[in-house]
């Protein structure tokens, strides 16, 4: 027994030991961040193009994988083509075209595509508008002629028409107590102008959200709402020769015409810094907007400019957001965007601050866009490529994020092989390219700065940096007086 009891005891020691080994010998390096394996290589599937027998373009990604299928119909009619006197108009047509088309009104039509269990929504944004679809593949035709209705038949119903007309009103109300959307529409006029379509808020006006009859929105639609002006988005389990008939049947007959031509007028880029301070008695933080027009999406150093921008404000880990965030707690997030659009677009930096450290964070984010423009480290342009890169790919891991990727190559007219080099060009971006770019586009000196909070707070502050000439302005100066509703 005692020699049972003895070999018992060598064999949990021994195992013990071994545990013990195990452990030690696998005891992880945590004195440095592990590094990151290359990025692999993307390579989508074949993007493939053909035209219905009107001359309707499509584009189409099978991926069979789920049995869904995305289709989106994108129209050359945006915002940039209201009418002078009519800003608004692109963006209420697209809202009334699922609001009753064809036969159907707006709650028959609802039940119609709940009942298939799909999804149709109309938009719309500064130079397109959009009709998405999404649904089971089993319920694809009946699915597309409801599409099909809301694009070439909406019925523009004068209630629903109303209804939009209250709604919009409404939130130009409210806008008036909310400091970001005053900081908003008075950044993009400042860089923009009054009118220009990117300085003009897309939701319309008082004045023409009140003027605009259901006749307004039938001949927007007629005019640019044809198949000449329009290309089809198809993503997911499909192929061209199961889905082509389908297509035909529905968008075969539509009208066609010519496509769009856009002219915008010049903006003027900022000359010199002006602080423009816009006063909201009693606000607990102060909005800030700050910087100038920047590049059209199609400009050749885009990749330099993503890896830079992720650098200074691009992400959560950039400069600008570990300053004054993480550091400083000033802010929930601080950050920088190029808005890349086919014109010029803004570049913006941006933050809700605490309303007593507002001049405290105009020092760092004058530190932060003054650094930008010295050579950066290696770890960070590591970080930033990598960032960038990793990420791509989770853009096309559903049909609708496919279907809204693929717009872009018919946005700004770029190759179909487009997104299998996007990883290279951005892992190929150096150092000397991020500089150089920064130099470029970031002029600290010529930017404009938008400030909206409590005046009687931070007016010395501000006033004590010397930033630029000080304008003071008071909301109504931005958004007018607050709408007038009906009945009221």
């Amino acid at each position: 027994m005692k020699c049972i009891v003895r070999n018992s005891f060598i064999i949990l020691f021994s195992i013990f030991n071994l545990v013990v080994f195990s452990v030690n010998a696998q005891k992880p390096d945590r004195s440095s961040p592990p590094k990151l394996a290359p990025p692999p290589s993307m390579s989508l599937p074949e993007i493939q193009s053909f035209k219905l027998s009107n001359g309707l373009p499509v584009l189409l990604m099978e991926k069979h994988e789920v049995p869904l299928v995305q289709v989106n119909l994108l129209v050359n009619a945006g915002a940039v083509l209201n009418p002078k006197g009519k800003p608004g108009l692109a963006s209420i047509t697209s809202a009334m075209m699922d609001e009753g088309a064809g036969s159907r009104n707006a709650l028959e039509l609802a039940d119609a595509i709940d009942f298939l269990g799909a999804n149709i929504s109309s938009s719309s944004g500064l130079h397109t508008s959009k009709i998405s679809l999404r649904t089971p593949l089993s319920k694809l035709d009946p699915a597309l002629e409801l599409m099909a209705d809301i694009a070439m038949h909406p019925t523009f119903p004068e209630e629903e028409l109303e209804r939009q007309r209250k709604q919009r009103l409404t939130t130009l109300i409210q806008w008036h107590d909310e400091a970001r959307n005053i900081a908003s529409v008075l950044y993009d006029r400042t860089l923009f102008g009054k009118s220009h379509p990117y300085g003009i808020p897309s939701i319309g006006s008082e004045k023409s959200l009140k003027k605009f009859k259901t006749q307004d929105l039938k001949e927007f639609h007629t005019k640019y709402f044809h198949s000449g002006n329009a290309t089809l988005i198809v993503v997911g389990d499909v192929t061209p020769k199961s889905v082509v008939q389908k297509l035909e049947n529905v968008f075969g007959q539509w009208t066609s015409g010519k496509k769009a031509k856009v002219s915008l007028p010049s903006a003027r880029q900022i000359q010199k810094r002006t602080v423009y301070m816009v006063d909201k008695p009693g606000a607990a933080q102060s909005e800030i907007r700050i910087g100038r027009i920047g590049v059209p999406r199609t400009s050749d150093d885009y990749s330099a400019i993503v890896v830079m921008n992720t650098i200074l404000g691009g992400s959560f880990a950039s400069r600008l957001n570990q300053n004054l965030r993480e550091d400083k707690g000033y802010t929930y997030g601080a950050r920088t965007r190029f808005g890349f659009r086919p014109e010029p677009g803004p570049f913006t930096a941006s933050a809700a601050v605490q309303t007593d450290v507002t001049d405290k964070a105009l020092v760092e984010f004058m530190k932060e866009l003054n650094g930008i423009l010295q050579p950066v480290t290696d770890d960070e342009m590591e970080r930033a490529r990598n960032f960038v890169a990793l990420r791509f790919p989770s853009r096309f891991q559903t049909v609708s994020g496919i279907a809204n990727q693929l717009e872009t190559l018919v946005i700004y007219d770029l190759p179909v092989e487009y997104f299998n080099q996007f990883t290279r060009e951005i892992l190929s971006v150096s150092k000397a390219d991020v500089q150089r770019v920064a130099q470029k586009y970031i002029v600290p000196d010529k930017m404009a700065f938008i400030i909206v909070g409590d005046r009687e707070k931070i007016e010395k502050g501000v006033r004590d940096l010397k930033l630029g000439s000080l304008k003071m302005m008071t909301i109504e100066d931005v958004l007018g007086k607050p709408p007038v509703l009906a009945g009221k």
